[in-house]
């Protein structure tokens, strides 16, 4: 089998001011989502957000990706954290008290697999008409353009016109999440390269690395 170039499964071609552009020439923003508990919610709260969270779906006119990342969460760190704060304890009793904690946390990591969840809304952007000279069957047909063709390179008065319909509809999401207590917020340019690179390259999360006793 012939070795395959990066370039032909990233179907990335940049990031440009906060936007994924394709390379088949479609943009994408991304929202970054919370969470809430639903099975903490009382029957009339689960019942409420159901409907605010259809309400948000028949109030769009536009499709939507919703992306949940699932990595194990690692502890290592955090647990090395704790045991350096129990060596430089003086107060024994903190001392032991925080020595019993790091055996608890080290034995829960060992028995179970600690996840964390985080969650992103897609939104697209399909550029038909990239050239006002282009028939509808040859826009049509550069949306379906494999990854390994080049991306069109948009001029900056394009590229605003396009990032502001985009911001348009992340604005609608994020009013609806509002209403349905869930926050939402548009991914910045380091962040979105940050996110595709760990997409990418997946690798347990390394977090609870603060720790204050």
């Amino acid at each position: 089998m012939p070795e395959q170039s990066t370039k032909t499964i990233v179907n990335v071609a940049d990031i440009r001011d906060g936007v994924i552009v394709l390379a088949n020439g479609s943009l994408r923003t991304v929202l970054d989502v919370s969470a809430v508990n639903f099975e903490l919610r009382s029957p009339d709260e689960q019942a409420a957000i159901l409907q605010g969270f259809q309400g948000i779906l028949n109030s769009v006119d536009f499709p939507i990706e919703i992306v949940v990342n699932s990595r194990k969460l690692s502890l290592d760190t955090y647990i090395a954290d704790v045991e350096r704060i129990v060596g430089e304890q003086k107060n024994e009793l903190l001392r032991i008290q925080a020595s019993e904690y790091a055996k608890f946390i080290q034995e829960l990591s060992t028995l179970s697999n600690i996840m964390t969840k985080q969650f992103y809304i897609v939104i697209p952007l399909y550029v038909l008409e990239l050239s006002g000279s282009q028939g509808v069957f040859a826009s049509i047909k550069n949306v379906f353009r494999t990854a390994s063709s080049a991306a069109p390179q948009f001029d900056d008065q394009q590229f605003a016109t396009y990032k502001n319909q985009l911001a348009q509809r992340a604005e609608l999401l994020i009013s609806g999440l509002i209403s349905i207590g869930v926050r939402g917020r548009i991914l910045g340019q380091e962040e979105l390269r940050t996110l595709l690179t760990e997409w990418y390259n997946p690798k347990e999360r390394t977090e609870l690395q603060k720790t204050n006793l």
